[in-house]
């Protein structure tokens, strides 16, 4: 790896193109470099993962909204000279690429429970392949650039993840997926480097929010948000493929992204990128979730399931308990704990989408159940049961400089995402337990390998993909390398599952 020093420049400096941020990344994306094994085989994982999220939310109102959108997109045109259109998740059909990538990347999305990957930013570097995969299908090409593709996407974001700090500013993390989105979307159609560089300019240029998609009121947008971002880095190759050009230098300019959105003029950036010829591994740092919930509620989802055990053997119970604080990192306690200071996380009618950003609710819940359920979790009457709003209200958080050292470790074996849980009972019992990792993280209990990624996605797929399906995709995926028509990674769900959804008012398309 190389470490790039980035820095607000003046435009009367001499700043030449191979200097810019975005031209380096072009020039990892043009790389011919080949896949490593370990690569090609988490990349698959993550095609079965992403598959089991976008089934199990097939039939909620924002992946009906995105999918019904998309479907007023059809695919039109000489397919030798257009392309053959893409594939919407859970139906027949062909559809215009960039509206199939919003379908697509809305349905992984919606449920919170794909995979992450924290350093200075926070990501969810899943969002690169539901773009990648409907430009793949729409060009024509074969699993094996598909495998290029995505392995240039999971590398560029997290490397920008690593380095750059976006939540300090308020800005939204998908600013680091749009420019991911375009550089692998280069690498599958073997782009020059002059026009991956204008692409990642122009995605980066369009797919910069702001935070509040994650604060307050969170809304249906959090899953829309990346699905936009994917749909904006197409739209942005397409433009650069055509000639046009981006707003450069677009990270380091003095009215760039830098200066202005970080707020940042006097700051250097130092940003890793692989070498020319180095292998492309940086999916390997990430990791998926066992849970439907924010990533750093997956320990602490575990952490409960355990101590609920112990508070048994300790001849007590829920109701018992006078206090519960969770001893966590600087972004637990900020931005899913009570350091947000957002009173709609422990209000027992807020949204879904909320409440999965509320680690006071889920600690309660996972206590109160032992398990954690992707639905039943977050049903209304479970979130306004009597005694759970009671638990939840005597759930606080404080940030712990030590699990806030770990979490921004760079050394992976002591890199953590949890924390400690000290609960206080009535009579004055102490019981205290913590958790470092997830148990489904690598260096967890039960670490996530093909076998628990195949049986998530039967799990969720049960009632709502035939069994023939289920089988059908998932060798067409563990062949991926092999496989030369990619519209067989699209899963269709049965007539039932899709008049399960709900019918959604009419818009524009």
């Amino acid at each position: 790896m190389i470490n790039h020093e980035v820095r607000t420049r003046k435009s009367a400096e001499n700043f030449p193109i191979e200097e810019h941020l975005a031209y380096k990344i072009a020039k990892v994306a043009a790389d011919p470099v080949e896949v490593p094994e370990e690569t090609k085989e988490m990349i698959i994982n993550r095609i079965i993962d992403n598959a089991s999220v976008a089934v199990a939310s097939v039939a909620r109102r924002p992946v009906t909204s995105a999918r019904v959108i998309a479907e007023g997109h059809p695919h039109a045109g000489d397919a030798a000279r257009t392309g053959k259109g893409a594939k919407i998740f859970g139906i027949e059909g062909d559809y215009s690429a960039e509206w199939a990538a919003l379908a697509n990347g809305t349905a992984v999305r919606e449920l919170d429970y794909h995979d992450t990957f924290l350093a200075a930013e926070y990501s969810h570097p899943g969002d690169n392949i539901p773009p990648m995969i409907a430009v793949a299908q729409h060009k024509g090409l074969d699993g094996k650039t598909l495998l290029r593709g995505i392995a240039t996407g999971y590398e560029t974001q997290v490397n920008l993840v690593k380095a750059i700090c976006l939540h300090e500013w308020k800005i939204d993390h998908v600013a680091h997926l749009g420019p991911s989105v375009a550089a692998g979307i280069g690498t599958m159609l073997d782009l020059p480097v002059e026009t991956i560089y204008q692409a990642i300019g122009q995605a980066l240029h369009t797919t910069t929010a702001t935070r509040q998609s994650r604060k307050g009121l969170i809304s249906s947008w959090k899953a829309y948000a990346p699905a936009f971002a994917g749909k904006m880095g197409i739209e942005a190759v397409d433009r650069a493929m055509r000639g046009e050009g981006a707003p450069a230098p677009i990270w380091e300019g003095e009215d760039g992204f830098i200066a202005w959105m970080l707020h940042s003029p006097e700051r250097t950036y130092t940003v890793p990128l692989p070498a020319d010829g180095e292998e492309k591994r940086a999916i390997l740092d990430t990791y998926t979730k066992e849970h439907s919930a924010e990533y750093q509620a997956q320990a602490p989802i575990d952490l409960a399931r355990r101590m609920k055990q112990t508070i048994a053997d300790a001849g007590k119970s829920t109701k018992d308990i006078e206090s519960i604080v969770l001893h966590t990192s600087h972004h637990t306690h900020y931005v899913i704990g009570t350091g947000a200071n957002d009173p709609q996380k422990m209000d027992p009618t807020a949204s879904r989408e909320t409440l999965d950003h509320s680690i006071m609710y889920i600690f309660a819940v996972a206590l109160e159940d032992g398990t954690w359920h992707h639905v039943d979790s977050y049903a209304p009457e479970r979130a306004q049961r009597p005694e759970t709003v009671e638990l939840w209200h005597k759930i606080s958080t404080v940030e712990d400089p030590e699990w806030t050292r770990r979490y921004h470790s760079l050394d992976l074996t002591e890199k953590a995402f949890g924390g400690k849980a000290v609960i206080t009972f009535t009579d004055g019992t102490v019981i205290e337990d913590e958790a470092a990792v997830a148990d489904a993280h690598p260096l967890g209990a039960r670490p996530f390998g093909r076998a628990e990624y195949i049986n998530k996605f039967k799990t969720l797929a049960t009632g709502i993909v035939s069994e023939e399906e289920q089988e059908r995709f998932l060798a067409a995926v563990q062949n991926l390398e092999n496989l030369t028509d990619l519209s067989e990674l699209n899963v269709v769900v049965t007539p039932e599952a899709l008049a399960s959804a709900p019918k959604t008012p009419e818009g524009l398309f």
